[in-house]
């Protein structure tokens, strides 16, 4: 079998840093094209040896990027196409078609009530979206959440299979060495309380809600925001107005594994430096960040997390829904810093999600597409 993978961007996010993970996991041939945007996710795919191509698209209306991907796919002589993010599955459904590849797969990874990838939902992009699925085989869902959500747009429900993310949790296991190097790189005492959030700086992250509740909370609290996007200055100016910005570290955009030669800290490495993790978003479609937090033994303070919530409580009994704004989460803040440590222990959750298991499930799929059979 020989799949492409086609995705909107390969900066550093939630569903590029899950491709690249997942390609060390499936017994397939993949490459991947990239319609835009070939960051560092693109450097680490190709020092793991997969095919990386650009096809330098310049805008979501450039339309030449059609032709010029139906004509990739058609020479590369591709079984399957994947597709990953609103404009890819848009584009690479399409173009798979004209290139005469009818197994078509696509992951909806970031579909919420009201936002798709931070694009607001209106009627022209649900309809744009509807009509870009029915030329696919079969729609994957990150969660049960995400099921739903699709089934009541109108995808028919015998075309979305659930298949969550998956985690390879030895990358992210707690290591105090790590810990020790991140916070001297970044300057933060070795016996500050570190509050970490983790993900895109967009305002539906609410990140803002953590700078404000770092405002109220003791001197020796730290908080950092691993991420990059279009909030970051913002957050600084607040950070900056609140009389906190000494006590605010943004380190941008970090992968999973570092590129050769980049010496800032991994990932892993910032997670081991965090204390607990915040994760104050309205709104997610899985919540991977609070998952990779739990890989590394730290305590989760949420707001909506449909691959916890859809787990029995025990599985993850250090990850605590905090419903409310910055005083539920300086209340619940308090609160852990004053209970300590609690040592690092990774909890049955985290071993549910595991990559391989992704994997597998992902392999029926392709085979059942490939043969033109469905799955009830």
């Amino acid at each position: 079998m020989k799949a492409l993978h086609v995705i909107t961007g390969l900066g550093v996010g939630g569903a590029e840093q899950q491709l690249r993970l997942l390609l060390g996991h499936l017994p397939v041939r993949c490459d991947v094209v990239t319609l835009a945007n070939p960051g560092p996710v693109a450097d680490g795919l190709r020092s793991d040896g997969v095919r990386v191509t650009h096809l330098g698209m310049g805008g979501n209306r450039d339309l030449s990027a059609l032709p010029r991907l139906a004509g990739l796919i058609r020479a590369g002589g591709y079984d399957l196409v994947h597709t990953h993010l609103y404009r890819a599955c848009l584009y690479g459904r399409l173009a798979a078609r004209l290139a005469g590849v009818r197994a078509v797969v696509a992951t909806e990874h970031s579909l919420g009530d009201t936002r798709i990838e931070g694009r607001r939902l209106t009627a022209g992009v649900r309809a744009l979206y509807l009509a870009g699925e029915r030329l696919g085989r079969a729609t994957i869902a990150v969660s049960p959440t995400v099921a739903e959500r699709l089934r009541r747009w109108g995808v028919p429900g015998r075309r979305v299979r659930t298949i969550p993310n998956g985690i390879d949790a030895s990358r992210l296991r707690y290591d105090a060495v790590r810990r020790a190097e991140a916070r001297e790189f970044y300057g933060i005492p070795q016996d500050a309380y570190v509050v970490g959030g983790l993900g895109r700086l967009d305002p539906g992250k609410r990140f803002d809600l953590l700078v404000h509740a770092l405002h109220r909370l003791p001197a020796d609290v730290r908080l950092l925001l691993v991420g990059g996007g279009r909030q970051e200055e913002a957050l600084r100016r607040t950070a900056h107005d609140l009389g906190v910005a000494d006590r605010v570290v943004l380190t941008g955009e970090r992968p999973h594994l570092p590129a050769p030669r980049d010496h800032a800290p991994a990932l892993s490495s910032l997670l081991s430096a965090m204390d607990v993790l915040a994760a104050p978003s309205a709104e997610e479609a899985f919540g991977l960040a609070v998952l990779e937090a739990l890989a590394a033994g730290l305590p989760v303070l949420y707001t909506t997390c449909p691959a916890i919530d859809d787990l029995p409580a025990h599985t993850a009994p250090r990850a605590r829904r905090v419903t409310g704004g910055i005083d539920a989460y300086v209340r619940e803040l308090l609160r852990l810093r004053a209970a300590g440590p609690g040592g690092r222990a990774v909890p049955d959750a985290v071993r549910h999600y595991s990559i391989e298991r992704t994997a597998g499930q992902l392999m029926d799929v392709y085979t059942a597409v490939l043969s033109g059979s469905t799955w009830k």
